[in-house]
């Protein structure tokens, strides 16, 4: 059993440490938990303490083998919960992030593998993003962010990178949702600006938006 607090920390490193080969420094830490670097030191020698992190002080910080497999059983909660509020209970991709923020912290493994069940199984969340198995595997998906698809070329929306609620408010408003088909008509170089194609619509969108778009081309 782990608190909140353990289980946001071990899913927040879980998440750097993507992009820190060398382990993650506690100032990254604490600026994606908003906190200060003396509280991320003390939270990390408990983690520490409980076999969860790799922890040598002024050293990059790592996920130990059961730190990733406790890690990724939140995300799957999370992701899960994500899926059941968009699908069962309406909610917008928008709206369900907080409110899985909450959720996922349910011990209960019979009440997850049940509500896996419910759902047959899904491999992505509402946003695209990968779903791990009851044994902490990851599904792959081929994917490109849109920002790098050539002029004439086109691929259906399969992720977004910014979950942000005011970049998939934005998504909705101009049509953007997965499963919509994208071509690219123009690529504007002065500022990366893209003119796209989605239905009968087009819409120029910023290199800021394609460079947050996910697009499976094939």
């Amino acid at each position: 059993m782990f608190s909140d607090s353990e289980e946001n920390y071990l899913k927040a490193i879980f998440h750097l440490q993507r992009f820190a080969s060398d382990g993650v420094s506690t100032n990254a830490i604490a600026e994606q938990m908003h906190t200060k670097a003396s509280s991320v030191t003390d939270m990390l020698k408990k983690l520490s303490d409980k076999k969860l992190v790799n922890y040598v002080k002024y050293q990059g910080v790592t996920l130990t083998n059961e730190g990733k497999k406790t890690a990724a059983k939140i995300i799957r909660k999370h992701r899960l919960w994500e899926v059941f509020l968009v699908e069962k209970l309406d909610f917008s991709w928008d709206e369900v992030h907080e409110i899985a923020e909450q959720l996922e912290h349910i011990e209960s493994d019979v009440l997850i593998e049940k509500l896996d069940k419910h759902l047959d199984f899904p491999k992505f969340d509402p946003h695209g993003d990968p779903i791990p198995s009851k044994d902490g595997t990851f599904p792959e998906r081929d994917k490109v962010l849109l920002s790098e698809i050539k002029v004439g070329e086109s691929g259906v929306c399969v992720g977004v990178k910014d979950t942000s609620s005011s970049f998939l408010k934005f998504l909705d408003k101009n049509g953007v949702a997965l499963g919509k088909k994208i071509k690219v008509l123009e690529h504007e170089e002065f500022d990366d600006s893209m003119r796209i194609q989605i239905g009968k619509e087009s819409m120029t969108i910023s290199h800021m938006i394609a460079s947050n778009l996910y697009l499976k081309t094939n």
